[in-house]
């Protein structure tokens, strides 16, 4: 008799082990094969509530680090979501899904043909919405003057109607609507600029108009330097090639932009190898006018050159063959050819005795200097508004315009100078100056103009040191 224990007999047959064992083998196959798609949905729904776009879009273009699994990209197990997960996906957009489509802001720009009710248009506004404005206030017609390239930025309420409207008109001015109880408010702001001072140079290579432009002058500035140098530089006929100028003058800047320019503070103009300098310059009672290095006026009693940058066609002769008569016949003035137009100017003050016609010189204007000096303008096209007989003038005012009234062939001025009623050669006359620095102000003028003669100099010399580099 053995001492061993029975052994205990099987619980299943084997066929069933064998059978069970199988099918173990086969579930463990399946679900390394078949991942869940329960839990693979949750994943997505946690990546769809916890990361923004932004982060989703970062992570895709972030490569992998080398010993790191490189994960999957955002929504990629999206198709494999239950239908819940999906339709959150589509009725939850992201947040700055949603900003982008925020209907409060709107910028419209100007194009051609566009109107105020067509930009309205683009951005919702019924037709009624542009005469709610426009009648809104007297100032808010500003925004019917629009200009190609203008932006309009438009707020809109919660129920899509105008909140506001504001558009930059220049550099410098922005104008504005907000809506209130009682309609519309407008509202302009202007910006206030930095003024700081600039310093160009320029040589005349063909004209003073092209020269200038060139150099970095704008026309008003180089209109303003003919004025200051115009008593002593005829620039119709003085200005030759390789007359040079030098100006400092002031710069109106906004954040950081230059937006207009100011006044000349200080120019120099070589005309035919001899300088003239000027500096601007205020005195206590408050007038301003321009000065030469050393106290003298610029101003004389009258300008060179009624017109400016005209061409001479005939000068003062005792023995000029008349173009239209075709006899020899004195010509007591001189012949300014410009464009049908071009204003004319007063060569001084002084008190016009004819604004009207006068037989072969067509509209004229006359016009008495004081005691010793008379001046006359004719052919003109037209008289400026307010010139009349008896009416005064100033120096530089435009009282007329180049025309071909009465004996002429051609738009021209035709002008004469008078001194103790004898007609003489205005381009030969000698000017009277004008007062110069009072001595009480000389050294409060010399401690303003000495530094800009200075800096003129010095900024010449460094331009000219650079060009030889």
């Amino acid at each position: 008799m053995s001492n061993e224990p029975p052994k205990a007999p099987p619980l299943y047959p084997k066929s069933h082990l064998l059978a069970a064992s199988g099918i173990a083998a086969l579930l463990s196959l399946a679900l390394l094969v078949f991942p869940s798609s329960e839990v693979e949905a949750k994943k997505t729904t946690l990546n769809l509530e916890l990361e923004s776009p932004v982060e989703q879009l970062e992570q895709q273009a972030t490569p992998p680090l080398a010993n790191e699994e490189a994960a999957p990209p955002p929504f990629a197990q999206i198709d494999t979501a239950d239908e819940k997960t999906e339709q959150t996906a589509k009725t939850e957009p992201a947040p700055a899904a949603e900003a982008a489509k925020a209907p409060n802001h709107r910028e419209v720009t100007v194009g051609r043909g566009d109107t105020l009710s067509t930009l309205f248009g683009k951005v919702g506004l019924p037709a009624n919405a542009v005469h709610e404005v426009l009648a809104s206030n007297k100032q808010a017609k500003q925004f019917s003057q629009l200009k190609h390239g203008q932006v309009l930025e438009i707020e809109l309420d919660k129920d899509g109607q105008l909140a506001s409207l504001h558009s930059k008109v220049s550099d410098l001015e922005t104008i504005r609507l907000t809506k209130s109880g009682n309609g519309y408010a407008f509202n302009r702001e202007i910006s206030k600029p930095t003024v700081r001072s600039a310093y160009v140079h320029g040589v005349i290579k063909s004209s003073l108009s092209a020269s200038a432009q060139r150099a970095g002058l704008s026309h008003s500035l180089t209109m303003d330097m003919a004025g200051i140098f115009g008593y002593d530089i005829d620039f119709a006929q003085d200005i030759r090639q390789g007359d040079e100028f030098d100006v400092i003058y002031e710069q109106k800047v906004v954040n950081g932009k230059v937006v207009g320019t100011g006044n000349i503070l200080s120019a120099r103009f070589s005309n035919r190898g001899k300088s003239y300098s000027a500096v601007r310059y205020t005195n206590k009672q408050g007038n301003t006018s321009y000065y030469t290095a050393d106290g003298n006026s610029m101003r004389k009693a009258f300008i060179r050159t009624p017109v400016d940058f005209a061409r001479i066609s005939s000068r003062f002769s005792a023995g000029r063959k008349h173009p239209i008569l075709n006899k020899i016949r004195a010509h007591k003035g001189v012949d300014y050819a410009a464009p049908r137009g071009t204003p004319i100017k007063a060569a001084g003050d002084g008190k016009v005795l004819l604004a009207g016609r006068r037989g072969g010189y067509g509209n004229t204007v006359i016009i008495q200097h004081g005691n010793r000096y008379q001046t006359l303008y004719g052919h003109m096209q037209g008289f400026a508004k307010g010139v009349k007989t008896g009416g005064s003038v100033k120096q530089g005012q435009v009282i007329g315009y180049i025309g071909t009234t009465g004996l002429s062939t051609g738009p021209h001025l035709h002008y004469e100078f008078q001194v103790n009623g004898v007609h003489v050669d205005p381009l030969g006359q000698k000017l009277p100056m004008a007062d110069p620095i009072a001595k009480a102000e000389r050294q409060r003028f010399m401690q303003q103009s000495q530094p800009l003669i200075a800096r003129m100099d010095q900024e010449k010399a460094t331009m000219l040191a650079s060009s030889k580099r």
